[in-house]
């Protein structure tokens, strides 16, 4: 296993972060209401990892984030995206997105799943994601949204009152090691995390720890993780995910190098490792 510093990084990666971080802004036509219409890559249908039950998913164009291991590279620019045969994002409002997702309604019902809102960020459309899942739980529709919690708590509060569960990613405890493989500090991240466990008593809040390893499945990282985890009042527990490396060929497609190209996943049995430094801090580890 590579420690963080053996770790070889695509060439001009620092340079690739500066110039899309610019893009944190919505870019919309200018006659579109960003509370009606949104920035959509794609939906994904009977999802069973991003929610309880059979989920809806729909993915959300634009992150400020720029993570190494990103596995959805096309959904961090806001813009719509052509390479030389696919087209990475549309223009769709509410009244189309929810007619979509109705068409599974009845799968919902008898699985306990529902609409499960991604990214990309969707706080980046904070505004058009609290509209579409007002939308969906006005009819009955479970609401979940996975996020990094990296922008402003004015773009979290808009959302909070429409949602039943929340996937919070926790990067790294680190805020310098956090900037250098994320493309910005974790100040923000961990102050949203506080503020939402503060509000999430009718809420199923969830933390997720991507592992990557040489990135952050030191013990010393686990153990401030699980630190900070063992902090909150109102958490539901914490999922410890494996990395992988199943975006590698969009990366390919956009013409941009990956730059963790030589990590590997971590085995089974160094994730019940890091699990188990996790448990030790929060019993509620899943």
């Amino acid at each position: 296993m590579k420690s963080s510093a053996e770790l070889k990084l695509a060439p001009g990666f620092d340079m690739l972060v500066a110039t899309i971080m610019k893009e944190a802004v919505l870019v919309l036509p200018v006659d579109y209401n960003k509370q009606k219409h949104g920035m959509i890559l794609r939906l994904e249908r009977s999802s069973i990892h991003d929610g309880d039950g059979f989920r809806t998913v729909v993915f959300f164009k634009g992150c400020p984030l720029r993570c190494m291991w990103c596995s959805t590279p096309e959904s961090q620019s806001s813009k719509i995206e052509h390479t030389e045969n696919l087209t990475y994002g549309e223009v769709m409002s509410v009244d189309q997105l929810m007619t979509e997702v109705r068409k599974d309604s009845i799968f919902y019902f008898h699985s306990g799943g529902g609409l499960t809102i991604s990214g990309g960020e969707p706080l980046v459309q904070a505004d058009f994601a609290a509209e579409l899942l007002k939308q969906a739980r006005s009819e009955g529709i479970n609401t979940a949204i996975e996020t990094s919690l990296c922008l402003p708590f004015r773009q979290v509060e808009k959302v909070l009152p429409h949602l039943d569960i929340i996937y919070a990613d926790i990067k790294h405890i680190d805020p310098e090691k956090h900037k250098k493989y994320c493309g910005m500090d974790n100040a923000v991240i961990l102050d949203n995390i506080r503020r939402v466990d503060a509000r999430a008593k009718d809420i199923k809040y969830i933390l997720r720890i991507p592992l990557i390893p040489g990135i952050n499945d030191d013990a010393d990282t686990l153990h401030g993780l699980g630190a900070f985890c063992a902090e909150l009042q109102n958490l539901f527990c914490v999922q410890v995910l494996p990395y992988h490396r199943l975006g590698m060929d969009t990366y390919r497609k956009l013409g941009r190098s990956y730059p963790l190209a030589d990590v590997v996943a971590p085995s089974d049995e160094h994730m019940e490792v890091c699990r188990a430094i996790i448990r030790s801090h929060v019993g509620g580890a899943c």
